[in-house]
């Protein structure tokens, strides 16, 4: 791997660490680097869910008091988030590569698109939680739905933490930090497994892997510093003209 190609992982793992840690929409730019390195996209897709992991599984582990707390009332979500996932990752490794490869301009249309839709998005959630709270119950249709999140969040990833903004609020109301938790934790295991599908499947450039995995760590660390100088409306117009971008890009090769 030539310096230039290293360099370029390095910056995707960066801005991706700090952009999960503000805003979210980070895969975007690791899984368009490791495209960008000459990884095909299957093992790219597959290496880019190992490197960003570790951040994923930290955030849940932030909120583990909350996680104790609900454990046993999420069970029903956590176990379609384990099938989904491991099913989502299966599905990724049957595309093939060129399968897979006409599917990404839209995969990364469609998390832009969330990313652009996340405040309406988490309104939207906020007036479900205000409704399920007025009928005096907690519907179990989220679970349905988080199996299909799942399934995708196994396959791509990208924006599922915007999806399950919504359906958390059903059953975790308006509380911030329940539904956060909720959400870190779901997509710790929908993602942890489709990684261990990845691996026993030898799908994975390790070598890129750590490259990426390393510098999102520098970066989630070093996003406190990023907020400070840069306002978050910018940090979401660039994610969001970057994905725009990459996915015209991508379309038109």
């Amino acid at each position: 791997m030539s310096l230039i190609e290293i360099s370029l992982l390095l910056l995707s793992g960066l801005a991706a660490g700090s952009i999960n840690a503000l805003a979210g929409g980070g895969t975007i730019f690791t899984f368009s680097a490791l495209l960008g390195v000459g990884i095909p996209p299957v093992t790219a897709n597959a290496t880019s869910a190992v490197s960003v992991l570790p951040g994923q599984t930290a955030s849940a582990f932030a909120y583990r008091k909350e996680i104790r707390k609900n454990l046993v009332r999420l069970l029903p979500m956590v176990i379609v988030s384990a099938i989904g996932g491991v099913a989502g990752g299966f599905l990724l490794l049957n595309s093939g590569d060129d399968a897979f490869r006409a599917l990404v301009p839209y995969l990364i249309l469609t998390a832009t698109l969330l990313f652009i839709l996340a405040p309406w998005i988490a309104k939207l959630g906020d007036k479900l939680a205000a409704s399920a709270s007025a009928k005096g119950g907690k519907p179990m249709a989220p679970v349905g739905l988080q199996g299909l999140v799942a399934v995708y969040g196994g396959y791509f990833g990208a924006g599922m933490g915007i999806m399950m903004l919504a359906s958390l609020s059903l059953t975790e109301g308006r509380d911030f930090h329940a539904v956060n938790a909720a959400k870190n934790l779901l997509a710790t295991v929908m993602q942890g497994l489709a990684v261990v599908v990845f691996l026993f499947s030898g799908v994975v450039n390790y070598e890129a892997a750590s490259i990426v995995a390393v510098a999102s760590i520098v970066g989630g660390w070093g996003s406190v510093y990023v907020a400070r100088i840069i306002p978050s409306s910018y940090i979401r117009v660039f994610v969001i003209l970057t994905g725009l971008s990459l996915s015209l890009w991508y379309f038109v090769n």
